[in-house]
């Protein structure tokens, strides 16, 4: 009988232990900054040479404590990121915008890391895509005459 009251015991302890370990690793992730973005990826689909090609991830802060990013890092000259340099405070929102230089013809598909102090994900990856096409040629308006015969002359 003392034998299975030891191990019972033994058994609620570990439990004990086990639980308040998760607990605590739990609290470690909940303290702190964490970086929320609306979405990491903006298809473009097809645009032509010279179109803006600006967009703005929007992000939130959903921690505890203010938030702060670091240089993001693009995949390419052809993207310039840009980002808020202060410390984003809990509950609060901003933008990283990134620039594709839409001179390039063709298929694109191009990545930002940005780095930050967020418990949740120190890195996150932003991608954009699309495809850039060459304007179209300019035409001059034509006069219909309506009937598809040539005009008359009187």
């Amino acid at each position: 009988m003392m034998k299975k009251l030891v191990l019972f015991a033994s058994i609620l302890l570990f439990a004990g232990v086990a639980m308040a370990q998760t607990k605590k690793a739990d609290e470690k992730t909940k303290n702190g900054p964490q970086i929320s973005f609306k979405t990491t990826l903006h298809d473009y689909g097809e645009i032509y040479v010279g179109a803006n090609g600006t967009y703005k991830f929007e992000f939130t802060n959903t921690g505890n404590e203010p938030l702060i990013l670091s240089k993001p890092r693009s995949s390419c000259g052809c993207t310039v990121p840009s980002w808020p340099k202060e410390p984003i405070l809990p509950g609060e929102s901003n933008k990283i915008k990134v620039t594709y230089n839409t001179s390039h013809i063709g298929t694109f598909n191009k990545t930002v890391t940005v780095y930050s102090n967020a418990k949740n994900k120190s890195a996150v990856v932003l991608r954009i895509k699309g495809k850039v096409n060459p304007k179209p040629a300019e035409k001059l308006p034509e006069k219909s005459t309506g009937t598809g015969a040539a005009p008359i002359n009187k």
